[in-house]
């Protein structure tokens, strides 16, 4: 989770080599071992891998074709994979529509006789074909609140079902405690934080997940919720402070943030990290 722009939906995109990683390693368990997904250049193995990788995209009204039906939009990814004779594919349609809420005789309709809830059912369809990890790219932000919480309900149905695997993009902190196990935080193109969802909305360690969860709403008018945003913008990306990227805006920022850029190492033996010269020190607020 984080600010718009602050590089979640590249990360997603580029775990899934829709875009090319320029350093590091991406590694995804293949059967019992793990392929490096960056360093992958053979064109047949790294379709094989693809098999079991898909996006849901953020946007329902975008991301499906107009031209085609739904039979055919759920089918594509697994004609594009010859994953079975046609006859058995439109069988594998029909129970992936019936996962998601959908009826069968409706698969021969198009996208603009959809809402946008049933739109967004349509490519969760799409992507929980065959696969193992699911990268959703904000599947809710464009949907209404109680549109929004029938999606998560099926997200969450569907993975219990097919044994999914989520990476969940999101900068709705509400929909993050409700859907994730272990939650990153993501400030200017780099994690600050990694914990496990509760412990990290309990106990936050580092300045910029503090200032999240403050920026969250009271959930009752009548409760008195003070707020404190932030001081200043977010940095030019391209033109990054010198040290902690945080420190121009952190109010518990010292020289040595300034001066040097603080690693991502554990603080304890819950498995939190955080990027803070000063984790260790801190009495941060966390959500109630």
């Amino acid at each position: 989770m984080g600010e718009s722009g602050c590089g979640k939906s590249t990360t997603g995109r580029t775990i899934l080599r829709l875009l090319d990683a320029t350093s590091g390693e991406m590694l995804f368990r293949s059967e019992d071992s793990y392929v490096d997904l960056a360093a992958m250049q053979d064109r047949h193995a790294m379709k094989q891998v693809r098999r079991r990788m898909q996006i849901i995209f953020q946007d329902p009204f975008s991301s499906l074709d107009p031209r085609m039906t739904v039979r055919d939009i759920v089918d594509e990814p697994m004609r594009a994979q010859r994953m079975g004779a046609a006859a058995v594919r439109h069988q594998r349609v029909e129970r992936l529509l019936d996962l998601v809420g959908l009826n069968a005789w409706q698969k021969n309709r198009y996208p603009h006789e959809f809402s946008g809830g049933q739109r967004q059912r349509i490519g969760i369809a799409r992507a929980a074909v065959g696969r193992s990890l699911l990268v959703c790219d904000e599947p809710v932000s464009a949907l209404d609140v109680s549109v929004q919480a029938q999606i998560l309900n099926l997200l969450e149905d569907l993975q219990t079902d097919l044994g999914l695997t989520y990476l969940f993009i999101a900068h709705d902190l509400s929909v993050v405690e409700h859907i994730a196990d272990r939650v990153l935080v993501m400030y200017l193109g780099k994690i600050v934080e990694v914990a496990g969802a509760d412990h990290l909305y309990r106990h936050p360690r580092h300045p910029y997940t503090e200032a999240l969860l403050k920026a969250i709403p009271a959930s009752h008018p009548r409760v008195e919720h003070k707020r404190e945003p932030l001081q200043g913008s977010v940095p030019d990306p391209a033109n990054p402070p010198t040290g902690c990227n945080f420190h121009p805006r952190c109010p518990y920022a010292t020289d040595l943030c300034a001066r040097e850029e603080p690693d991502l190492h554990p603080l304890d033996n819950s498995g939190q990290m955080a990027a803070c010269h000063h984790a260790a020190n801190l009495t941060l607020a966390g959500y109630h």
